[in-house]
């Protein structure tokens, strides 16, 4: 069959798709082969039929494909199938999570301006917000995120963006989003939420009003370890494309079609994935709390965990990470972390395979010792991504860990 009896090529109309389904059918493109699987557009630039095509295309910036740190088309399948799962109005994708956290806060900062941000939160967001926000002339207010009065007092002020995480990365501490979002709000303060812990299927931070929602695609959404990839989402369109877009446009944080790819099919499991292996990180968690070798555990719907109303509010489950702490410190820690079989020592999260850190010496290694008391970094805190395993794996591996020690 040649060409011209090629039939015309249908886009179909998803809209009305619950969210599952969207992980599954958003922000399709077909070439036209109509294919199954979505097309990898490998290509740095694109050609034009002629130089008049070119001027309009970057006359009219943002319609055409001109070029893929601009935009991509596989980028661009990634960014609308997320941006419909989330609720978001603009999406852009970036290289890594910690590209889109940067961008989110130095599209909108400017010398003069404050940022209140609590302690807890991963290490590479700290040091962006405590120590090179400062180098901008931008003053950074740091409170204890669960503390409404230390965000109402931080708050009282006119203030330029808040930025957050919830659950908090290793001690999993929550944030109100709705009560600091008012407030936020009321200061005339932007709000950039890191939602990589919760996920999307399990918290909806534009719900409670967030202005910016900010991803590790290389955590739950690639979910098996392959590629790097982060995204930026905004609630409104007109701010993700004047304000966003020309600082990633001309700073390049931008996402490889082919990672873009590769964390567009991760989309269609998301879900299901999650919500797995939620389910047996509860089931982990429950063992851990209270066992006699473990000082703490922290897992948002224990009993035991200060917050557990709060998370049954704004979130769907307790999420894949538990958090716990060995009496004995640093040397108990690595006890029990070498006498693993199955469970892997990895600073990565979200992953399919379970994966145990050390926050102290790794992912929060480089703070002060002062900065890891205030973030609640003790020496015998252990952090556990919950994989895809059989939960009973899972805990018959800590079983075994911990009576050895």
């Amino acid at each position: 069959m040649s060409t011209s009896d090629t039939p015309a090529h249908r886009i179909p109309d998803v809209s009305d798709l619950r969210p599952r389904s969207q992980l599954v059918h958003g922000g399709i493109r077909r070439s036209s082969f109509d294919e199954t699987a979505e097309a990898l557009y490998l290509t740095s630039g694109f050609v034009y039929g002629a130089a008049e095509e070119a001027e309009e295309a970057f006359r009219t910036d943002g319609l055409r494909h001109v070029y893929s740190r601009f935009r991509n088309p596989t980028a661009a399948m990634f960014e609308d199938r997320l941006a419909s799962y989330e609720g978001a109005a603009w999406a852009y994708a970036t290289t890594t999570g910690m590209a889109a956290v940067f961008a989110a806060l130095m599209c909108h900062l400017k010398a003069g301006d404050r940022i209140v941000a609590p302690w807890g939160m991963f290490g590479s967001c700290l040091h962006i917000i405590k120590t090179i926000a400062p180098r901008y002339g931008v003053t950074p207010v740091l409170v204890d995120g669960p503390d409404l009065e230390q965000w109402r007092a931080a708050l009282a002020e006119p203030t330029a963006m808040v930025f957050l995480e919830t659950p908090s990365n290793p001690t999993l501490e929550l944030v109100d989003l709705k009560a600091v979002c008012d407030l936020a709000h009321a200061a005339g303060a932007l709000v950039v939420v890191d939602n990589a812990f919760a996920t999307p299927v399990l918290q909806r931070p534009f719900e409670s009003g967030a202005d910016v929602v900010v991803y590790s695609a290389t955590k739950h959404i690639d979910g098996q370890g392959r590629c790097l990839g982060g995204m930026i989402l905004a609630a409104d369109a007109r701010y993700g494309a004047e304000v966003i877009h020309p600082f990633v446009r001309n700073t390049g944080p931008t996402i490889s079609p082919f990672n873009a790819w590769v964390l567009l099919k991760g989309l269609e499991t998301l879900e299901l994935r999650v919500r797995a292996q939620t389910e047996a990180a509860t089931a982990v968690a429950r063992f851990l709390d209270g066992h006699p070798g473990i000082a703490r555990t922290v897992y948002p719907m224990l009993d035991s965990h200060p917050q557990r109303a709060l998370a049954e509010r704004q979130m769907a489950g307790g999420g894949t990470m538990v958090s716990f702490e060995v009496a004995g410190g640093k040397a108990e820690a690595f006890r029990l972390m070498n006498a693993l079989r199955m469970v892997l020592i990895s600073n990565n999260l979200g992953d399919a395979k379970s994966l145990i850190t050390h926050p102290a010496t790794s992912t929060h290694a480089r703070l002060t010792d002062e900065d890891k008391v205030r973030a609640g970094i003790r020496p015998g805190l252990i952090r556990l991504s919950v994989g895809l395993e059989d939960p009973l794996d899972i805990i018959d591996d800590l079983d075994r860990a911990l009576k050895g020690m």
